[in-house]
């Protein structure tokens, strides 16, 4: 039996990221507690939020949220939410 062996520092390619599926996030701006200081849009990575024409958040891309949580550490007004986006079952948005 011989095994592969992977250069340091990559994984075996049987445990690539690539096979993962991609955990995504819902990020939810409560709109009441908001200010609109901006500073979950100016502190997300991934350019997730963004602001409107009030300078407001909004979320432009919800789809390439890292779930890091910056946005809802650093509001000062407690109105940004990030949280695991429930999965879905396959085949059950067919039916």
């Amino acid at each position: 039996m011989t095994r592969t062996e992977s250069p340091v520092g990559t994984a075996p390619p049987e445990e690539s990221s690539a096979s993962k599926p991609q955990k995504l996030f819902d990020v939810h701006v409560y709109r009441d507690w908001c200010k609109g200081c901006g500073i979950c849009a100016a502190l997300c990575p991934k350019h997730v939020l963004a602001r409107n024409n009030e300078g407001g958040p909004v979320v432009v891309d919800p789809d390439v949220c890292i779930g890091c949580g910056w946005c809802e550490l650093h509001c000062p007004d407690f109105a940004i939410s990030v949280r695991p986006r429930p999965s879905t079952v396959a085949g059950a948005e067919e039916e």
